[in-house]
């Protein structure tokens, strides 16, 4: 089976061994990897996703610097340390994207509920993120980020230490989405299947945000009904499933 497979599966899939958990988590990873390199996303090298580590909680996996993301093994992902260390699979040392760790460490520390977290700079996301609104629920999918998303207002668009994550956790709270102001998007969830699938809708709403300059918001009520009805499950892993078989068809062969 596929890392993420929802067509033969109906919830997100969990390991009791931690030793086997680790390696499902890894294979999920180098997959939301490989979807974001083919949707032309992190073509210079700029995004990453991280994923908490079943054994050592408080390190976090992530891919290391310059591999291609449409590339990405399960070998190339390595280890990253509390205090910004990071090694391979045999214990060598290794080159990062550092805004992975100064972004997504304060999160992870602050967040023990989320075992990933998604950020990169999109088409739409991006442009988004200049205009520093929050999301509005003009359409259906909007409606799954009501009142379960963020806004960073802050200038600091190249965090250079964990005290800009630490801001940017902040922001995020408990919740699943934040914007950061004149950078993209980022969101969290309970897996890097999770926390990619929620980010590929929130691209979508950031387009239909941009594209639709004057959309009407529905009632928070309505809202409120849509957000329960679509979310029902592992929605993000669900939607992650429909986006990989769509744009990683070889992979489900």
């Amino acid at each position: 089976m596929t890392a993420c497979d929802p067509a033969t599966e109906t919830a997100e899939p969990f390991e009791a061994d931690p030793h086997a958990e680790r390696s499902r988590l890894l294979a999920d990873l180098a997959q939301a990897y490989r979807l974001f390199g083919t949707l032309r996303w992190g073509e210079l090298g700029d995004g990453h996703i991280t994923c908490r580590d079943p054994l050592q909680p408080d390190h976090m996996w992530l891919l290391r610097y310059g591999v291609p993301f449409e590339r990405a093994t399960v070998d190339d992902l390595v280890l990253l340390a509390p205090d910004g260390t990071a090694t391979d699979q045999q214990g060598r040392p290794a080159t990062i994207n550092n805004a992975a760790y100064h972004i997504h460490h304060p999160i992870h520390e602050a967040r023990p509920d989320i075992r990933a977290a998604a950020h990169t700079h999109t088409q739409w996301g991006t442009p988004f993120s200049a205009e520093r609104r929050m999301i509005e629920p003009i359409n259906q999918e909007a409606t799954c980020f009501f009142e379960d998303h963020a806004l960073f207002d802050d200038g600091e668009v190249q965090v250079l230490s964990t005290d800009g994550g630490k801001r940017i956790a902040a922001a995020l709270g408990d919740c699943r989405t934040v914007i950061l102001a004149n950078h993209g998007l980022l969101t969290v969830g309970a897996s890097p299947a999770d926390a990619v699938g929620w980010f590929v809708l929130a691209e979508r709403v950031a387009e239909v945000q941009m594209k639709a300059a004057r959309g009407i918001p529905i009632s928070a009520e309505d809202a409120r009904i849509a957000q329960r009805n679509l979310t029902e499950g592992d929605f993000g892993w669900i939607l992650f499933g429909w986006a990989a078989r769509r744009h990683l068809p070889h992979e489900f062969a």
